[in-house]
Formats: structure tokens, sequence, C-alpha cells
């Protein structure tokens, strides 16, 4: 008996980057996504990005990212750490972090519905996601007084 085996193709993890936008005051830019049901954690607030596409890393895909979500090409962006987003669809999630000083109005909102920098003491008030709000606290953790 001849038996055929192949391989498996196992589908790889979907992977996406986030950016922690932080101005000299030490707020951070917060984006409003649409409450559609069918865009992953809808009316929440939480960070620009977005998922890499193929053959993309998260270091071009964050700054591809932020260009078409908000016309935004940070300098000095630094990458930190990665998080998985165990409660929304499983991603592994890169975060990113850059100073920028702009006024958030000025920037050109083509996703969601609002771009506002709120100080760190908000992130207990705001619905943002379990995993954006995880890896936030261990930004500000990190970074110094």
């Amino acid at each position: 008996m001849h038996s055929e085996t192949t391989a498996t193709e196992v589908p790889a993890t979907a992977r996406g980057a986030v950016a922690i936008i932080a101005n000299r005051r030490g707020e951070l830019l917060f984006h409003l996504r649409d409450d559609l049901p069918e865009i992953a954690w809808p009316a929440h607030w939480s960070l620009l990005g977005g998922g890499c596409d193929p053959g993309e890393s998260p270091a071009e895909a964050i700054v591809r990212e932020l260009d078409e979500e908000a016309g935004l090409i940070p300098e000095n962006l630094t990458e930190l750490f990665e998080i998985t987003d165990h409660r929304g669809s499983g991603p592994i999630i890169t975060f990113f972090a850059a100073p920028w000083d702009g006024d958030e109005t000025s920037l050109l909102l083509a996703e969601g519905v609002k771009l506002q920098f709120f100080p760190p003491d908000y992130l207990d008030i705001l619905t943002i996601p379990p995993f954006i709000r995880d890896g936030i606290y261990r930004y500000l953790a990190a970074r110094p007084s």
C-alpha cells in the first residue's frame, strides 16, 4: 500500500502594527474607530495602525498606515515590543513609538471618526481594546519620567 503524504500548510499568524505617538506634554494620540460591525474593535479609541499586507514587515506597515490613515510621517519611529490580541482575532501586533508635536486637528483623517491627544490618566476612562491598553501601560512604565 502506498501512502502519499503532503505537507499541510499552516496559515501564518496575522500581523499588524500600531504607533504610540506622544507630544512634548506627554499626551498620547488616539484614534476613534468607526462603529462598524465588520471591523475589529468598533467604536473604541485605539492607536493608529493596521494589518501588514502580504510580504510587508511591521515596520513597513506602520509607516504606510500612519500615512494612509492620517497623513502622518513621524521622525524617530522606534520599534518597542509585540503583543498578541488574544481577545480579538488573534494577530500579533508590533508596537512602535514616535514623538510628534503637531496639531491633531490638522491631520487628514482618512479612516475612523476622530484623532485626539489625551493625557495618560485618561486610559482608565476611554474605551480602549485591552491589548492596546496593556501596550500603552508597558510603554509608559518604561518611559523616563
